[in-house]
């Protein structure tokens, strides 16, 4: 008999079952579902900041390296009680390659959703992060996302190559299609000839610099 979420004595939870123990799910992956949500946040917080900083008026974000908050996913747990201090948390922003087997890539958009599902049954206020890598995730990257509310994104390292920005625009161009959002928070550059087209459908732009381009003007 196969069971996803085993009940018996000693049986170790080592896919995080406890996470979408009461989700909904979307699409032919079940990827958990995001209750609707309609934020603008007013500042950004690296989770690897966060988990040590005072100032608990903003919203955690996880654009940063993998390595930086892979702990979130191992023991998410143990910064619950950490998160909800904050004003509320965007998604976690697991990396989706182009290069990366499809499957990963798949696999790193069901634990965002996860996480983000799990905070949220816990009180955290959540904006999801939508991450996608070339057209095969397009579709898979808005399942569990709300309609016509708040999405975030990231631009940092995204459209200084051509390649990449091709599909950043192309990715983004069928988010917004799929998913109608009312607000898009942009962590990272938002150039005119990208995002332009989309404040003209009356689409809220939140954008906010990257700690990389922070610190390149403070040093500057």
């Amino acid at each position: 008999m196969s069971q996803i979420n085993c009940t018996r004595a000693g049986c170790r939870d080592v896919f995080h079952a406890f996470l979408v123990e009461n989700a909904t799910y979307e699409g032919f992956l079940e990827i958990p579902e995001i209750d609707y949500g309609d934020f603008r946040p007013n500042k950004l917080m690296a989770f690897s900041k966060a988990i040590s900083s005072k100032d608990y008026d903003c919203w955690v974000h996880f654009y940063e390296d993998d390595a930086a908050f892979e702990r979130i996913w191992n023991n998410p747990k143990k910064y619950l009680p950490i998160l909800q201090k904050f004003k509320g948390v965007i998604s976690p922003d697991f990396s989706l390659y182009r290069d990366m087997p499809l499957v990963m890539q798949f696999w790193n958009i069901y634990r965002s959703r996860a996480i983000g599902r799990w905070l949220q049954d816990n009180g955290v206020n959540v904006i999801v992060n939508v991450r996608w890598g070339d057209y095969r995730t397009y579709s898979v990257c808005c399942n569990g996302v709300p309609r016509k509310g708040t999405i975030a994104i990231g631009s940092h390292g995204c459209i200084r190559i051509k390649e990449d920005r091709l599909f950043f625009e192309k990715g983004l161009g069928q988010v917004v299609n799929i998913l109608s959002p009312k607000t898009i928070v942009v962590y990272g550059s938002v150039p005119d000839y990208i995002f332009d087209k989309y404040r003209e459908m009356g689409i809220d732009i939140l954008q906010f610099n990257s700690d990389f381009a922070v610190s390149r003007r403070e040093d500057a």
